[in-house]
């Protein structure tokens, strides 16, 4: 009896505890922990930053002054910014140098140009100094500093004693100004250090360059950088991309790539040549070449991800750039690196190879039969020098990608894809469309792996190596668009997409980090996130990579799962298209969470807001604690929210 008297009440309390536990609604999110996916490779979050606008230059390389090596030529007939009027895409005109920056002091017959002796390029700047008190020399506006701030520089000259001293001055409007003086040059250009602190901020300073002396001196170039830059990147933008943190930057290009010579970037950066850059507007520098690409890529903690030349390039060219790279330095190329400053290898692993060559827009564009030959020899050629190397090839949902598989599956690792959208007037329309057209590209490659015989063993996955929406006026230079907050759950959106597809997404990368239709925008001074890199910076650092699949859904909201690598938490992210808040139940199967945890939430009531560098931000990402008890999140209208709980 006393055996029997104990069961049932142990009974009754089994029955009270589980009367105790909140029911599930019929319309709970429902959560099995043990339905996974493919893990989420962190190479999704990656970037995309090409020689293009102000993405590297007036972006992220710190160097402030324009056309530093005088590409074009100091003229008397001073206009050198140009608009665009070609409507590319879909945006209205732009701004762009179409000239020299640099006028004259002293008029034609003291400024000429160079062309028998010039210091790199065509041609360098020659300074006549008549000697009767008068200046002669050349200047440069427009120019932004900050009061109390160093910036240091150097000048490349040469020429005859008598003109000394060389004056390098910087001034503002109201007339302040600060002055260095060169007191020493040769017949043979020589570099001179100086550096300036301004007692006043300004947008648009003049750097002066003049003598009051008697004969001639000449320019080989000249720069201008604030003192914290990181051997030569703008340090806040360092951060920003640090906070980004994301695994890999694809680069050079982007259709810059196809009409690139690798060697334009390596030896003393003074002496590089400057360039019409190929494909874009504006002037190539050629200040930032792989060794200041990899050194970025070195103080970021990110993997290099480098495009070669299928375009105009030859397979020679490339087989030399990888060994450049990758080779010992007892090779020629190595030796080239070594005296370059960079004895070790850099052990570049990813390599695209080409890009976009299906488009008629494309450099060296051909027809398809023609380059599937010429992919397939470029690959060859670069595992003939580096085995390892992974090799991503040019693709386009279509009969493009189809044939690259067909005919190059043997010659690559990955095959990339390209999703641009432009702005859709419905607010949840427009937010879809990154995520749709993700789930379109994968549904066609799964299609692929059905229908090509022996594609599905190979495991060709993809990599979306540019992916975002382009649209509205270029406000931040060559296709400089500003984001959204309508942009921003687009995105989070896409990752949602790219989540659910994990076993076909190797790797994405948004295009393009800076400026251009990048996720940070600057100005001359100061460096921000748009929109779009909140959601970004938000799930590369937060969310787990082990996807759980969900049953249940609703209405206007985009819902993703994941447990972090070693499992221990449960993530879970909210897209709400729409401007009502709603409130989400989950129920989960075979495991207990927290009910407590973190939140974040990126929000506003304002479908178009934005930020905007050097001003508070509209948008921003809050943290907060989490109340879970009641395994409930609440997700305001036009919001992403991710919370994240302990889990057994």
């Amino acid at each position: 009896m006393k055996s029997l008297i104990q069961s049932l009440l142990i009974l009754f309390v089994l029955i009270g505890m589980m009367n105790c536990q909140p029911k599930i609604p019929e319309n709970a999110i429902m959560v099995d922990i043990n339905d996974t996916g493919e893990p989420i490779e962190k190479y999704i979050y990656g970037q995309f930053i090409e020689h293009l606008g102000r993405c590297i230059y007036g972006g992220l390389w710190a160097e402030i002054l324009e056309d530093r090596k005088f590409y074009y030529p100091v003229v008397a007939d001073f206009n050198p910014w140009a608009q665009d009027s070609d409507r590319f895409w879909n945006t209205g005109p732009y701004p762009y140098l179409n000239g020299s920056p640099w006028e004259m002091i002293g008029g034609a017959r003291a400024v000429q140009m160079d062309k028998a002796n010039p210091y790199t390029g065509e041609h360098s700047v020659k300074i006549s100094a008549p000697g009767d008190g008068t200046e002669a020399g050349i200047k440069q506006a427009r120019l932004a500093v900050i009061e109390g701030k160093k910036y240091i520089g150097h000048i490349v000259l040469s020429g005859s004693a008598d003109v000394l001293p060389v004056n390098i001055r910087l001034l503002n409007r109201a007339g302040e100004k600060v002055t260095c003086e060169i007191n020493e040059i040769t017949k043979e250009y020589k570099s001179y250090p100086f550096e300036f602190t301004p007692a006043f901020s300004c947008n648009d300073a003049t750097l002066e360059i003049t003598s009051k002396g008697k004969g001639q001196f000449h320019i080989g170039t000249v720069s201008l950088m604030p003192s914290d830059n990181i051997k030569g990147w703008r340090s806040d933008v360092v951060a920003l991309l640090k906070e980004l943190n994301p695994p890999v930057y694809r680069w050079p290009g982007g259709n810059f790539v196809s009409g690139y010579n690798w060697m334009d970037g390596i030896g003393e950066r003074d002496k590089r040549p400057p360039r019409k850059n190929p494909a874009w507007k504006g002037v190539e520098h050629n200040d930032v070449g792989i060794h200041e690409y990899m050194e970025l890529m070195e103080m970021v903690g990110a993997e290099p991800f480098i495009a070669v030349n299928t375009g105009l390039g030859t397979v020679e060219e490339v087989a030399k750039e990888i060994e450049y790279c990758n080779s010992s330095p007892e090779t020629e190329m190595g030796k080239l690196r070594a005296g370059n400053g960079h004895p070790e290898p850099y052990q570049v692993k990813w390599w695209a190879v080409g890009n976009e060559m299906y488009g008629s827009w494309q450099l060296g564009h051909m027809p398809l039969e023609e380059y599937v030959k010429k992919h397939n020899a470029m690959a060859e050629a670069i595992w003939a020098v580096d085995p390892d190397a992974k090799l991503i090839g040019v693709g386009a949902v279509g009969q493009w990608s189809k044939t690259m598989l067909e005919n190059c599956s043997g010659y690559m690792n990955l095959l990339s894809e390209h999703i641009y959208e432009r702005e859709l007037d419905e607010v949840s329309e427009h937010i879809a469309q990154l995520s749709n057209s993700i789930k379109r590209v994968a549904n066609a490659h799964r299609d692929y792996r059905e229908t090509i015989p022996g594609l599905a063993e190979k495991n060709i996955r993809i990599a979306m190596d540019e992916w975002n929406f382009w649209y509205g006026d270029y406000i931040y230079g060559e296709l400089g668009v500003r984001y959204h907050h309508k942009d921003a759950l687009g995105v989070a959106k896409g990752l949602h997409e790219y989540f659910r597809n994990s076993d076909i997404f190797f790797m994405a990368n948004y295009a393009q980090t800076v400026n251009v239709i990048g996720c940070i925008k600057t100005t001359k001074t100061s460096a921000g996130f748009a929109t779009t890199g909140l959601p970004l910076k938000l799930y590369r650092n937060e969310f787990g990579t082990i996807p759980v699949h969900i049953e249940n859904t609703m209405d206007g909201l985009d819902i993703s799962v994941a447990l972090t690598e070693n499992k221990s938490q449960l993530t879970i992210a909210v897209v709400n298209s729409a401007p009502e808040a709603k409130e989400v139940p989950f129920g989960f199967k075979n495991v207990k969470t927290a009910k407590t945890g973190k939140q974040w939430v990126i929000q506003n009531d304002d479908p178009d807001i934005y930020n905007e560098p050097g001003k508070e931000p509209n948008v921003k990402i809050v943290e907060s604690e989490l109340n879970f008890k009641k395994n409930t999140l609440t997700i305001p209208g036009y919001a992403v929210v991710m919370a994240k709980v302990d889990v057994k």
